[in-house]
């Protein structure tokens, strides 16, 4: 009989009577410091033993084995749902390989765009990693539209450089080619983006009393499907997602990129003030796969090289 069959036939019979001999006793005991201990392995402390960059992190993060991270998983390629309902993505890949250096999971939980930083701020993430662009506002907690202050700030570890695109429905561009050309007409955005902030911004320099009208939506993909019934007469989105649905949306009879992209800024990891040790763990990873070539290959795997870094930079947005 082996060691592993015993553990399970101990453990049936212990459960069978709650009467057991000072011998018995002593077996299992016996069993658990061996054969049945290899039963109960810590999988994670596998992990990050094998890890080189395991001892940068927090103690907390390091004993539970996981990073929460705070996501809009409806953006791809940068995150989304496959068929099969898993998470992919280039955020998720580098995740994956930021893990396999720290010795943790990257654990992935949805929600709406414009909510990651309060979520990070209440805890419920560690970090949001999300295409999330790097600003000196979202730095310092300031919002955005208002110009007030909202809450504390967080640091970002820059990891992609991407700008912002325009797209029509294919074959109706209707003249635009630039953000001065929507004065007058409608665009979709995400709530909460670069996209969306350029649009309020632009609507203000129009003249004549032709605005832009601005729809937003939760997630972008939301917005694509308002342009693709008529709903509007652009979209707006970070350039490596436009790109994506313009190839893909319709097998790529829907949509079509107008004019050049604009506001080029490094896509960050935003981390709490309050865990530079976190932050600079992660600065870390990032070096490291970028040296090895596996960030190199991630970004080639989803056609979006133009955006890559060469070194992990905190705190680069302007």
């Amino acid at each position: 009989m082996t060691a592993s069959s015993l553990c399970r036939k101990t453990a049936a019979k212990s459960a069978k009577s709650r009467i057991a001999t000072v011998g018995a006793i002593a077996v299992a005991g016996t069993l658990l410091l061996s054969g049945c201990g290899d039963q109960t392995k810590d999988k994670s402390s596998d992990s990050v033993s094998n890890a080189p960059l395991a001892d940068k992190l927090p103690k907390d993060i390091r004993d539970k084995g996981v990073i929460k991270v705070g996501s809009d998983i409806a953006y791809p390629p940068v995150e989304f749902k496959d068929k099969s309902g898993k998470t992919v993505g280039i955020d998720p890949d580098l995740g994956e390989a930021l893990g396999k250096q720290l010795g943790v999971e990257f654990e992935f939980e949805n929600g709406t765009f414009d909510t990651l930083l309060g979520g990070l701020r209440s805890k419920r993430y560690q970090i949001a990693m999300s295409a999330m662009t790097d600003t000196k506002n979202r730095q310092e907690g300031i919002d955005e539209e208002t110009g007030k202050k909202v809450g504390s700030g967080v640091d970002f570890v820059d990891y992609f450089t991407a700008g912002v695109s325009i797209y029509t429905k294919k074959g109706d561009d209707q003249g635009i080619k630039t953000w001065a050309d929507l004065c007058g007409k409608k665009i979709v955005v995400q709530r909460g983006t670069v996209s969306h902030d350029l649009a309020k911004a632009e609507s203000k320099k129009c003249e004549g009393g032709k605005k832009i009208s601005i729809e937003q939506f939760d997630n972008d993909q939301q917005a694509q499907a308002r342009l693709r019934s008529g709903g509007a007469d652009a979209g707006s989105s970070d350039f490596p997602v436009a790109a994506y649905a313009v190839k893909t949306s319709g097998g790529g009879k829907d949509f079509e990129l107008v004019g050049e992209q604009v506001e080029a800024a490094p896509y960050g990891i935003a981390v709490s003030k309050e865990n530079p040790e976190l932050r600079d763990a992660l600065k870390a990873a990032l070096d490291a796969i970028i040296k090895n070539g596996e960030y190199g290959k991630i970004i080639a795997k989803w056609g979006v090289k133009d955006g890559a870094v060469e070194k992990a930079a905190v705190n680069g947005g302007k």
